[in-house]
């Protein structure tokens, strides 16, 4: 059998950036280049996109992690660069709630260091650069992991469950906070006219360039149905499999526990 040629690409090192075809290898960079457009806008646009939805979205997933107010508690919230989710469980912990924020994008992180000392959070806060595919943590460390609108922008979405599986201890808690497929008839037209119609509209009125948030919401409709990502969660050795639906089916926080 002739070798393949450097050009060449096999169907199964492809994925997708938005609605286009891209190398797997080439998703990353790509998604990288959107993130350092709109860090500095990041939590503005997250406020005009969702109408403020996604505050209280971000309350209920902190309130299912359940921060303990007297004993040791460590957590990790992934892909959570500017530091929304992690100022919540702070919040919610008591002083001894230790968190890492973990992000691939130094861009996003610096907004969330900033962030943090205007806030005067402690010092159990600690921003860590890192790719969710291959953290940089040792095994079996965290009560907690949390991801909020991060993964479906993970380019291989199993190997960062399988990490995900790896650092939490035993009986260690997933929870997943992610855009999910709309299961209201007629709020599904309406939410596809205002995400392809207006939300470019208002990246490029707010950051100048619309093209980042057009890829944001391909990405959401290429994302996994939360039935099939329970799925893939359980196949990463997870149990206790769940989701739940908020606002129509717009997101969905999965949960599972390793046990």
């Amino acid at each position: 059998m002739p070798s393949k040629q450097p050009s060449e690409t096999d169907a199964d090192d492809m994925t997708h950036f938005g609605y286009a075809d891209v190398a797997l290898g080439e998703k990353q960079r790509l998604v990288d280049d959107v993130f350092h457009k709109v860090a500095e806008r990041y939590d503005i646009m997250n406020d005009l996109m969702s109408g403020g939805l996604h505050r209280m979205w971000k309350n209920v997933l902190v309130a299912m992690v359940k921060p303990s107010r007297v004993r040791a508690f460590r957590h990790l919230d992934v892909a959570g660069g500017t530091g929304d989710v992690a100022f919540r469980v702070a919040a919610a912990g008591g002083p001894r709630t230790e968190i890492t924020v973990l992000d691939i994008n130094p861009d996003m992180l610096a907004v969330g260091e900033a962030r943090a000392a205007k806030r005067r959070h402690p010092g159990n806060l600690e921003f860590v650069t890192g790719n969710a595919e291959d953290l940089p943590l040792p095994d079996g460390q965290f009560d907690c992991y949390t991801i909020a609108f991060g993964i479906r922008n993970v380019p291989r979405i199993d190997l960062a469950l399988a990490e995900a599986h790896r650092v939490l201890k035993r009986g260690g808690h997933f929870l997943c906070l992610e855009f999910s497929d709309v299961d209201v008839p007629g709020l599904d037209r309406i939410y596809d006219l205002f995400s392809f119609k207006v939300i470019p509209q208002i990246g490029r009125a707010v950051t100048g360039d619309g093209e980042p948030y057009r890829y944001l919401v391909e990405s959401i409709r290429k994302f996994p149905t939360a039935d099939h990502f329970a799925d893939l969660i359980a196949d990463a050795g997870f149990h206790n499999v769940s989701f739940t639906r908020l606002s129509g089916g717009i997101v969905a926080i999965h949960s599972a526990w390793k046990l």
